[in-house]
C-alpha cells in the first residue's frame, strides 16, 4: 500500500464513521504518524507506506473512528496564529473565540500598562494571544481545574509568554486588591440539559466542567459579573464569549450588575458570539 492509498483508505473509514471532512484528518494523522511536511508527501505519495508509520497512523485512524477529536490525537491546535497543546483536560480552541480576542485587543489600543484577566482560562490560548499582541503589561489568568492549568503553564512556555497562572475557584484565590483594566473570560456556557446532545466530540471528550453552565447556561456569567467589578478598574472592560443564544440573556446580566455600553458581537456565521461592558 502506498502512502497515498493509505490516506485515501483511511479517508472512506473515517466518512463511513460519519467524520466529517474526512480526507483532510486522513492527511494530518499521517503527517504526524509519518513527521512528513506537505512537500515530503507530494515527493513520496507512490512510495510503499513502512510498517512503522502504518502502525502509527493506524492508531490514530482508530482513534478518530471513535470520534476524538482531531487537535487530541494530534496534540496541538493552532489559535489567533500559535501553537498550542491540547489534550482531554481542556477545550479545543475554536476560531469563534478569535473574534474575542481580536474585539479584546482593538479595546487594549491606547491603554498603558494594561493588566488583563483570563477567568476560566482552560488551554490559555486566549490570554496568550493577547499577551503574545504585545498589548498587555500583565497578564493573570485562572481556573478551578489543575491539569486545566497545567496544560496553559505548557502552551504559555511554548509560546515564550509571561503569564501568572492562579488555581481558584473564580476570584477566590485573586487577591482583593488585584485590579485590572479588562477582563476576559471564556466560561462553561452549555446548558445541562443540553449536553447530551452535543456532537460525540465534544460531550464524550472535552472535560465536562469547562462546558457545564448549570441549568440555565447562566451560572458563570452571573458570577464572574457580579465578583468581577470589583476587580475592575473605574471605565474598566469586561469581556465574554457566548452561546449563539445567549445574546440578550448575558447583556441583561451586565445590565443587572451596572456596567454600561453594552455590546454584542457576531462570529462569522452570523451568531452572537461575544459581548462587552463597561464598568462606570
Amino acid at each position: 500500500m502506498t502512502n497515498k492509498e493509505a490516506i485515501d483508505s483511511a479517508a472512506v473509514r473515517l466518512n463511513l464513521n460519519n467524520i466529517e471532512n474526512s480526507l483532510y484528518d486522513s492527511k494530518q494523522m499521517f503527517m504526524e504518524a509519518s513527521g512528513m511536511s506537505t512537500t515530503d508527501y507530494l515527493m513520496h505519495m507512490t512510495d510503499d507506506i513502512s510498517n512503522e508509520v502504518h502502525e502509527k497512523f493506524e492508531n490514530m485512524v482508530q482513534r478518530r473512528c471513535s470520534h476524538e477529536p482531531l487537535q487530541h490525537i494530534l496534540g496541538k491546535a493552532y489559535f489567533y496564529g500559535h501553537e498550542f497543546i491540547v489534550n482531554k483536560n481542556v477545550l479545543v480552541p475554536r476560531p469563534d473565540t478569535e473574534i474575542l480576542v481580536e474585539e479584546s485587543l482593538k479595546r487594549l489600543k491606547g491603554v498603558n500598562n494594561a493588566h488583563v484577566l483570563d477567568m476560566c482560562t482552560g488551554s490559555g490560548c486566549i490570554i496568550i494571544s493577547i499577551f503574545l499582541s504585545g498589548m498587555a503589561d500583565r497578564a493573570v489568568a485562572v481556573d478551578y481545574s489543575e491539569k486545566a492549568l497545567s496544560v496553559a503553564k505548557q502552551n504559555a512556555s511554548l509560546n515564550n509568554a509571561d503569564i501568572e497562572f492562579i488555581y481558584s475557584d473564580l476570584f477566590e484565590n485573586v487577591s482583593d486588591d488585584e485590579i485590572f483594566d479588562m477582563i476576559v473570560s471564556n466560561p462553561p456556557y452549555i446548558k445541562t440539559e443540553e449536553i447530551e446532545s452535543l456532537m460525540d466530540e465534544v460531550r464524550i471528550h472535552e472535560p465536562m466542567m469547562a462546558l457545564d453552565g448549570d441549568c440555565d447556561g447562566l451560572k458563570f456569567y452571573k458570577k464572574i459579573a457580579k465578583e468581577g467589578r470589583q476587580h475592575l478598574r473605574s471605565n474598566g472592560i469586561i469581556f465574554f464569549e457566548i452561546g449563539y443564544d445567549q445574546g440578550q440573556t448575558v447583556p441583561a446580566i451586565l445590565e443587572e450588575n451596572g456596567y454600561k455600553d453594552i455590546k454584542v458581537y457576531k462570529d462569522l456565521s452570523g451568531n452572537d458570539r461575544v459581548v462587552t461592558a463597561g464598568k462606570e
